[in-house]
């Protein structure tokens, strides 16, 4: 089944950590380390940056007084900007979903934290898979019933991984930034943009190569996983491509904006020129769920009719997926 993009949104705080402020934390990193490697120049959090010089966020459980921002907070920035972008008010819309790699609190959901500071009354709830959880919102909406829907939904991506990082661990410090990302979905209301080709993957037996445990900093297994999100990135692009290039269409490529070198193996291999990879990674990081539609909502005024838009997500799980926004042909 197909179904509508109406409007997306976004927002990253105003904290900006350089590899600058990296190498000054003396933990055994330059910036021509970290460029080498991750291809990233800079990343956003929502801590204030005397806190992490202070405390290298060695004790977890002071980030959320360090943090300037919640998840209702950004989530209702990125998703005010996606409704105005879709022409609709906060009462136009009948279910919240929400989800990332950190939820604010174990309970409630931080889709209803988000609802609550939009001022709406309807069903939210989270659907949480790490760094693909966006995708998987997506693939399942696509396999609901229309009738059963309401005519708008909001997907929003609340991400702050960087209250996660142990900035003494030069691995995770340099990858991390925050973000948050909403989207406005139907499966009723034609749109400019179809979402097409929703696809979903996963290796359960994986789960412990990427973890963020209960009062525990971000781990991976970071060799292993890079070659994995590689692998598993060319392998989803190249269905997309396969099932939806066409002559007198566009396909540009988004993935999962986890590393810039990673992402500039997959357009080797599958022969993406540069004008058709767009990316976020460099200036802001790996922001998780809200990386690859944060980079098409950076973008939004500059799609045209004919574009294609393959989006592809690699996450814990470990996951992947992929889908297409098809922008000026919705049937």
């Amino acid at each position: 089944m197909s179904f509508y993009l109406h409007g997306l949104g976004h927002f990253h705080p105003e904290n900006q950590i350089t590899n600058q402020f990296l190498t000054d934390l003396d933990i055994g990193t330059n910036a021509e380390w970290i460029e080498e490697r991750t291809g990233i120049l800079s990343r956003r959090t929502v801590l204030s940056l005397d806190y992490i010089k202070d405390t290298r966020n060695r004790d977890l459980s002071a980030a959320p007084d360090a943090s300037m921002y919640s998840h209702a907070e950004t989530g209702k920035l990125a998703a005010e900007m996606a409704m105005e972008r879709a022409g609709i008010e906060a009462g136009d819309i009948g279910m919240v979903i929400a989800g990332g790699c950190n939820p604010d609190f174990m309970s409630p959901a931080d889709a209803c934290t988000i609802a609550a500071a939009l001022g709406m009354e309807v069903p939210a709830w989270d659907m949480n898979s790490a760094c693909t959880s966006f995708h998987v919102m997506l693939y399942a909406l696509s396999m609901m019933r229309p009738e059963a829907l309401p005519e708008f939904v909001l997907v929003v991506t609340p991400e702050t991984v960087t209250t996660t990082v142990d900035y003494s661990d030069r691995a995770a410090a340099v990858l991390w930034g925050d973000g948050t990302t909403a989207a406005v979905l139907s499966t009723k209301v034609p749109s400019r943009v179809g979402i097409h080709g929703n696809r979903l993957e996963s290796k359960p037996s994986g789960f412990d190569k990427v973890t963020i445990g209960h009062h525990d900093h971000f781990e991976q297994e970071g060799r292993t996983v890079q070659m994995f999100a590689i692998k598993k990135t060319v392998r989803v692009l190249r269905s997309l491509q396969q099932d939806f290039e066409q002559e007198g269409r566009t396909l540009h490529f988004v993935g999962h904006q986890a590393n810039y070198n990673m992402l500039q193996a997959v357009c080797r291999q599958c022969e993406i020129p540069e004008d058709r990879h767009h990316h976020s990674v460099i200036d802001y990081g790996n922001t998780g769920a809200a990386g690859a539609p944060g980079v098409v909502s950076m973008r939004w005024d500059d799609w045209r009719d004919g574009d294609d838009v393959a989006l592809v997500g690699v996450g814990s799980g470990l996951t992947w997926a992929g889908h297409v926004y098809r922008f000026g042909e919705t049937s």
